[in-house]
């Protein structure tokens, strides 16, 4: 690397060292799986509330600790034993254009991989043990998901990477599961895929970041530009690219960098 890229690095060390912390968790969306102790809850609890992480936390948090409750704050049991009559709670529901129709669908769906896998981490997991890359894995993963019979709308809340999509919600969902340290963040749930695998949860923010380090070249927050910074992330720490995904976003977010 050259000099300048060392600065860099040893920079984006510091600041994913101050963020990546337990305190992180408070302002967070990853403070929903965190409400719970068995991995089924904590799979179910973090998919949905990745789902719906776009917009303002307070209201992301806010509607994802609704969405908890309305399932008696069990999502694993609820999912697999609810009957349709249980459903009707959610007709309501609203977060921005995710409505009680996509809601119920997404329940209905991960009843039906809960039924065909146990759960969702072992569907994961399967898909990257036969694909081994995330790309594709993510694309799978899409086709599965939406083998019931659902609305054409209800498509756009899971990213199609197929698409050139960024897949934030995705990337970031497996960060959640995958990466594993001693901090207390992330959950390391699913050892079957590696983190050095791991792509970066790419948004407004990291990406506004990762272009004023001169890290991103590329003007969309698309997949080709999830792949560039990913690939300079990889050189900065090969085992372990994603944790910089604390400092891009607490530079953006909390510093205002």
């Amino acid at each position: 690397m050259t000099k300048e890229l060392d600065e860099i690095k040893a920079f984006l060390d510091e600041k994913s060292e101050k963020y990546n912390h337990l305190k992180f968790i408070e302002t967070d969306p990853i403070q929903i799986p965190h409400q719970f102790k068995r991995t089924e809850d904590i799979e179910i609890a973090a998919f949905f509330a990745a789902t719906i992480a776009w917009g303002q936390r307070t209201t992301i948090i806010k509607n994802a600790n609704k969405w908890m409750m309305l399932m008696d704050n069990s999502p694993y049991d609820f999912v697999v034993n609810c009957s349709n009559s249980d459903l009707d709670r959610f007709t309501y529901f609203k977060h921005r254009t995710f409505n009680g129709d996509d809601c119920i669908f997404f329940i209905k769906s991960m009843k039906n991989i809960c039924k065909e896998y146990k759960t969702l981490g072992n569907l994961f997991q399967s898909i990257y043990r036969n694909e081994k890359n995330i790309y594709t894995t993510l694309a799978k993963f899409r086709e599965v998901f939406f083998e019931p019979l659902h609305l054409n709308r209800t498509e756009k809340h899971v990213s199609n990477v197929s698409k050139n999509s960024s897949a934030k919600r995705l990337n970031m969902f497996l960060r959640w599961m995958v990466r594993k340290d001693n901090n207390g963040v992330d959950f390391g749930l699913w050892d079957k895929i590696p983190m050095s695998e791991l792509y970066l949860p790419l948004d407004v923010h990291t990406g506004n970041i990762a272009r004023k380090l001169n890290l991103l070249t590329r003007k969309q927050n698309d997949w080709k530009s999830v792949e560039e910074i990913t690939n300079v992330l990889r050189n900065f720490d090969p085992n372990d690219p994603i944790k910089y995904d604390f400092a891009l976003f607490g530079l953006g977010v909390f510093e205002k960098f």
